[in-house]
C-alpha cells in the first residue's frame, strides 16, 4: 500500500487535494489500536456504537474480564451469557441482542485467507446480516483496521460535507452524485475519503 502513490493520483485527479494534502499531512488508514481479528472488531464496533470512547472501553473491559484466558469473548462460551449477565457489565439490552447474534454468526465470518479473495461488497454482503452491522460498520472496518483502499462510505455525513465543501456544493451530495465525483479518484477513494474527514474538520474550509 502507497499512500505516496495514492496522494499523487489524487491530487492528478483533483487538484484542489493538492492543497488538503499539504496542509493535512499524509493520510493515516490504517488505525494500529483497531483489533485485526474481524469478530474481535465487530464486537468491538458494537460496543462502542453511540457511546463515548471512555465509557465503551469500561464496558469492554468488564464484559471481557468475564472470559479469564482469552483475548476476545469466544463465541461459543459468550452464547451461554444471559441477559442478566450483560446488564451487570454494563452492555444494553440492544446491544447484548447484537453481540449473541454476533456470536450465533461467527462462523460467517470471513477468514483472514478469504479477506484476500473477496471484494469490498461480497465482504459487506457477508457481514451486513449479523444484527447491529450496517454497511457503514463494514466499510469503516475494510478502510482502517484491513487498508482498503478503494472504500466510498457515501452515507458517512463527514465524508458528504467535505464533498460539499471540496466541490462547492450547496447540498450534501446523495450516493449517485457521489460515486460520479468521485470517479476519478478510484482505486484510492479511500484516502480521498479520510481527507474529507479532514476536509469536513478543518473550520478554514478550503482556501481557492
Amino acid at each position: 500500500m502507497s499512500i505516496e502513490k495514492a496522494e499523487k493520483h489524487l491530487s492528478k485527479a483533483e487538484p484542489k487535494f493538492a492543497a488538503i494534502i499539504k496542509k493535512h499531512g499524509p493520510c493515516v488508514l490504517i488505525d494500529e489500536e483497531r483489533e485485526t481479528n474481524i469478530y474481535q472488531a465487530l464486537m468491538r464496533a458494537i460496543l462502542f456504537q453511540q457511546l463515548s470512547g471512555k465509557a465503551a472501553s469500561t464496558i469492554q473491559g468488564r464484559l471481557y474480564a468475564l472470559f479469564p484466558g482469552h483475548e476476545c469473548p469466544p463465541a461459543q462460551e459468550l452464547l451461554k451469557l444471559s441477559l442478566e449477565e450483560f446488564r451487570a457489565v454494563g452492555v444494553s439490552r440492544q446491544k447484548a441482542g447484537y453481540l449473541l447474534d454476533l456470536a450465533s454468526k461467527a462462523h460467517t465470518i470471513p477468514t483472514p485467507d478469504e479477506l484476500h479473495q473477496l471484494t469490498n461488497e461480497e465482504i459487506i454482503d457477508r457481514l451486513i446480516p449479523i444484527k447491529g452491522v450496517g454497511r457503514w460498520t463494514v466499510e469503516m472496518l475494510l478502510m482502517f483496521t484491513f487498508g482498503r483502499m478503494d472504500v466510498l462510505p457515501v452515507d458517512d455525513m463527514g465524508v458528504q460535507e467535505g464533498f460539499k465543501r471540496l466541490f462547492n456544493l450547496d447540498h450534501r451530495p446523495k450516493k449517485k452524485e457521489m460515486e460520479a465525483l468521485a470517479e476519478s479518484w478510484s482505486p484510492y477513494r479511500s484516502v480521498g475519503s479520510w481527507y474529507m474527514w479532514r476536509l469536513c474538520d478543518d473550520k478554514d474550509g478550503l482556501s481557492s
